[in-house]
């Protein structure tokens, strides 16, 4: 009985061990892959088609991982940088292409083997983050759709430790850009993701002005009315 006990926890801490050291290895293969293919947020998609092989051992180390979502920090970048990762690989899959929009179901229908899970891009976003952690509307200035629009991938894993710094600082760096937050004396225009998702943006009764204001420098008027302009989904491609 007690032989049988050790077994079992032996095969306990190994799996345990195993899974541990996946994670820490996916981390620093993303930092390294970021850090090689991406560059002032543009992503140098010809030369992964050239050659592939990294990110595709990245993608197979993700199949085998599985983080708690208990395990907030860690969960939040590794499903984070899965799906950079993951969009990237799609247009690779894809390439030449213009706009993921080119590739019908690129978001909602193509399935993904990561995690554990058998998921699309649109589940890691909606189901996988958003509905965990309805409070966290920084997802959407990390979570990069390979459109212009987006807020600009970074050339850096996002990493367990650090990610409250990181999603900080992306919001920061969003919601003082000239490109994303345009003002023109009193007339403002903001991205669309501030339309598709505003009440990640307006809860306990904000506006959205309030949540731009936060991470501004120079504040935008508390009266200003806001407009939308066209979301760009033109591939944010390194030239």
């Amino acid at each position: 009985m007690f032989k049988n006990l050790l077994a079992i926890l032996f095969c306990f801490l190994t799996i345990l061990t195993g899974s541990a050291q996946n994670e820490a290895e996916f981390f620093t293969q993303a930092d390294t892959f970021f850090n090689t293919y991406v560059e002032n947020g543009s992503v140098d998609y010809k030369s992964i088609v050239k050659d592939p092989t990294s990110i595709n051992e990245l993608l197979d180390t993700a199949k085998k991982i599985s983080i708690s979502k208990d395990n907030r920090a860690d969960y939040q970048a590794f499903w984070i940088n899965g799906y950079n990762l993951l969009v990237i690989k799609s247009i690779v899959d894809n390439y030449p292409i213009k706009s993921p929009l080119d590739k019908a179901g690129f978001f909602e229908l193509k399935k993904h083997e990561i995690g554990g899970e058998k998921i699309t891009l649109n589940d890691i976003e909606h189901k996988m983050l958003r509905a965990i952690f309805p409070r966290e509307p920084r997802f959407h200035f990390v979570l990069v759709c390979a459109g212009l629009g987006c807020p600009p991938i970074i050339n850096k894993a996002y990493l367990p430790n650090t990610l409250d710094i990181q999603l900080e600082k992306q919001t920061s760096l969003a919601m003082n850009n000239p490109e994303f937050i345009q003002v023109d004396k009193k007339r403002v225009r903001i991205s669309q993701i501030f339309e598709w998702y505003k009440s990640d943006f307006t809860k306990d009764g904000k506006r959205l002005v309030d949540f731009i204001n936060q991470y501004r420098t120079e504040k935008l008027p508390e009266k200003v009315k806001v407009s939308f302009y066209p979301y760009n989904w033109a591939l944010n491609e390194k030239k």
